[in-house]
């Protein structure tokens, strides 16, 4: 006796209310996860594979659909739907999958950058990491930078066949880089073993790069920085990769800044902010300092009387260089009142006589926090 088919709604995992859509949608899922390809290991996917696609090919079709929903998989038996189903014949793969690029080819045989007819590819890209100062990352510098890369042979021009000689049509996949052979109702692809995907074959290799089309060279490269740009940015140089290989694309070299601490000072966005002391009668009566830039240059900097620890003084367009495009940032001065450590007794004196004029308040109240937030 014949086992008993579960509900095609239940093997989609879907409503009987379900829209096409939907119906598609989880079909696609299952698909996917159920596919040989991906699950070669075991075999009970094949079943779970051809169930779900049995069940898709059903319900994607509404005279089927209406036929199942009225009399089950009795009547789909009895007028010649399902009952014999066959997956070589299920015509739906390409309504499933065709508009997400052959999803089945790139996850599963062999997708990505393929080999073309005469065997191009496009170069590899490479990264470099390069530390950079607070003072480069703030105006701009040129930068060389040494980087190990592939580049083409010039002994046979990237050909990888010495002179006299080319490569050849792969006679095994005839040019694809692919074998496809069939296991039950599914065609599977894999890398040709003689060409190993390239799609053509070397039978006299150049002698400098071994066939390869590339010889390993280091080479010296100028970096432009960008005034005002970002830490961790990325840096895009194209052609500046890996070389293609059988006439290919060079790939692209990306530059990843990282930028240095700084001794004296911090960046947000486009300001700079440092940190200055000044001492009690400074903060008291006001004063006038001289302030040092990112730039080495020296700005006055008026301190009003009765400045508070902490207060942030501005120095408008000290700061960095706003990226592609003009004007800067500024510089922000936070104050740090500095309390002496050790008195004379004269000065000790002087304290006290300051302190008993001032009435200073023995019990005071706690900081208003709520004030002090909303100030800042």
């Amino acid at each position: 006796m014949a086992s008993k088919k579960r509900d095609y709604y239940e093997v989609l995992g879907v409503e009987k209310t379900a829209e096409k859509e939907e119906i598609k949608k989880a079909y696609r899922k299952l698909a996917m996860q159920y596919h040989p390809d991906r699950n070669r290991d075991n075999p009970e996917t094949i079943e779970k594979f051809k169930e779900a696609t049995e069940a898709y090919e059903v319900l994607s079709n509404d005279e089927k659909r209406s036929t199942y929903d009225r009399f089950g998989h009795e009547g789909l038996d009895a007028s010649g739907g399902a009952g014999n189903f066959d997956p070589r014949n299920f015509s739906g793969f390409e309504d499933i999958f065709g508009s997400f690029g052959n999803i089945f080819e790139n996850l599963f045989g062999g997708g990505g950058r393929r080999a073309s007819a005469t065997g191009a590819r496009h170069g590899q890209d490479l990264r470099y990491d390069m530390e950079i100062t607070l003072e480069e990352a703030c105006f701009g510098a040129q930068k060389r930078v040494e980087i190990d890369r592939r580049e083409s042979c010039d002994t046979c021009n990237g050909s990888g066949a010495a002179e006299g000689s080319k490569s050849e049509t792969c006679q095994d996949c005839g040019g694809s880089g692919q074998i496809r052979r069939n296991q039950g109702f599914f065609s599977i692809s894999t890398t040709c073993p003689r060409c190993r995907g390239e799609g053509r074959v070397i039978s006299n290799p150049c002698t400098a790069c071994r066939g390869s089309g590339q010889v390993k060279r280091t080479r010296a490269i100028q970096v432009r920085i960008p005034p005002g740009v970002d830490d961790d940015a990325r840096l895009k140089m194209s052609g500046e990769g890996e070389a293609g290989m059988r006439g290919g694309y060079s790939g692209d070299l990306y530059i990843v800044l990282h930028t240095a601490p700084h001794r004296h000072f911090e960046r947000h966005g486009n300001d700079l902010i440092c940190e200055i002391p000044i001492s009690i009668t400074q903060a008291a009566l006001g004063a006038e300092v001289t302030v040092p830039t990112l730039e080495a240059k020296q700005v006055k900097l008026k301190i009003p009387p009765g400045t508070q620890n902490e207060s942030i003084m501005r120095i408008r367009g000290q700061g960095a260089q706003h990226l592609n495009r003009g004007g800067r940032g500024d510089m922000l001065v936070k104050i740090d009142v500095r309390i002496p450590e050790s008195l004379t007794s004269k000065q000790k004196q002087l304290l006290r006589d300051f302190a008993a004029q001032g009435a200073e308040n023995a019990a005071p109240e706690p900081a208003d926090l709520f004030a002090r937030r909303k100030n800042r």
